[in-house]
């Protein structure tokens, strides 16, 4: 598989390409990524998503050069790079911490790769200038981080990265230092920033609006190991399993017992409660009689009717503006039972109301948590089919 990255690598195809061949990294005998594998193709922003201690963020050190690999290979542009110090791979990485110095200028920290790279002083205050530009620095190029919001000093952060042209940018968490509302503006200048040159990001988080919402790919990693990759809205609609379903969408999954009363050609047959409902989900075989789990999304949980009725009672009601969240016990039970309904909703707390939900938003996962096959016909949107890069 190496052999065929390199020798393919003499094209521009493979620039910014990442492959991930068997990752593993070990803490003495704890096994901290267990044989990671993906190929990251160029252009491609992907997420790294998942809780903490899953393992992303130590993924991302690896590829930068300042982990070491246990076993496996790292091959960037076809070129094996497990040996090579982090400045020789091509990598830019932007930390949460920002890591500016505070005694220079913007001008002097973005600026400082080139310096130790000795560049000659007409290119290096082409580059800056240029840097600055697309960030929107250019006011700022000689006031110090002192005097900056933390939205501008992660743009000097970033600047410090583009200068330096490299293959694959690396992004280690790196809104997490900012508030609600700064975060959503950054969000949407990286995605910006990523239309505009077209490179190759790698960004781990643990915030799954942000994988959402920026990502051409996402992978969800669990426990050392990766869960599934794919398109956002595909992860959405088609989780692999029961940790992405629960970790993918906000507010989270519900997740119900039900049985299985049987199989036929439209799907899979289960009992809640005494109701059943056939959900259009690929049936298996020997099913009939096992414990299975229904998992239903806030979202698409609606008032009165629906081919599964659920009694609730709201303990706490949120009221958004366009959406209301109601958490309630389920038919007197669990206290976590989450609906998402619209704004001008006219429910109150600890007055039951009769919700519902249709059987083709159900997911129906097995004993092991693997889920069922959805019959769900996702657009080439939601598979990322149309490149965003090339807009």
């Amino acid at each position: 598989m190496i052999e065929c990255a390199t020798k393919a690598a003499s094209g521009d195809r493979f620039l910014g390409q990442l492959l991930l061949n068997k990752v593993q990294k070990f803490y003495g005998d704890y096994e901290v990524l267990k044989g990671v594998q993906l190929d990251v193709k160029n252009g491609e922003f992907v997420v790294f998503v998942g809780p903490s201690g899953c393992g992303k963020s130590t993924l991302l050190r690896m590829i930068a050069g300042l982990d070491a690999t246990t076993a496996g290979d790292i091959v960037i542009d076809g070129i094996r790079v497990n040996d090579l110090p982090p400045v020789k791979r091509g990598i830019a990485m932007v930390f949460q911490s920002y890591a500016l110095y505070p005694h220079m200028t913007v001008f002097e920290n973005i600026a400082f790769p080139l310096r130790v790279e000795r560049m000659e002083e007409e290119k290096l205050k082409a580059k800056v200038e240029n840097a600055a530009r697309i960030l929107h620095l250019e006011q700022r190029l000689q006031q110090k981080p002192g005097m900056l919001s933390g939205g501008q000093r992660q743009r000097v952060a970033i600047g410090r990265a583009i200068v330096r042209e490299p293959k694959i940018f690396l992004f280690d968490e790196p809104l997490s230092n900012l508030d609600a509302a700064l975060r959503a503006d950054m969000r949407i200048e990286l995605a910006k920033l990523h239309r505009q040159l077209k490179a190759t990001m790698i960004y781990v988080t643990h915030d799954q609006v942000e994988a959402m919402t920026m990502a051409d790919r996402i992978v969800v990693l669990d426990s050392g190991d990766i869960s599934q990759t794919g398109a956002p809205l595909e992860l959405y609609h088609k989780p692999a399993n029961q940790f992405v379903a629960g970790f993918i969408g906000n507010p989270k999954m519900n997740f119900l017992p039900v049985t299985c009363k049987g199989v036929s050609a439209n799907g899979v047959e289960v009992d809640y409660q005494g109701q059943t409902a056939v959900l259009p989900v690929t049936p298996r075989d020997g099913m009939a009689g096992k414990a299975l789990t229904l998992g239903i999304r806030p979202e698409h949980i609606q008032l009165g009717g629906g081919d599964i009725v659920f009694k609730v009672t709201p303990t706490v009601i949120e009221r958004l503006g366009a959406n209301t969240v109601a958490y309630a016990s389920l038919n007197g039970e669990s206290e976590n039972f989450c609906a998402m309904l619209p704004g001008s909703v006219g429910i109150r707390a600890d007055a039951p109301v009769a919700t519902g939900i249709n059987a083709a938003d159900c997911h129906l996962f097995d004993e092991a948590g693997i889920a069922f096959e959805r019959r769900v016909e996702l657009t080439e949107i939601d598979m990322n089919v149309i490149n965003p890069t090339a807009a």
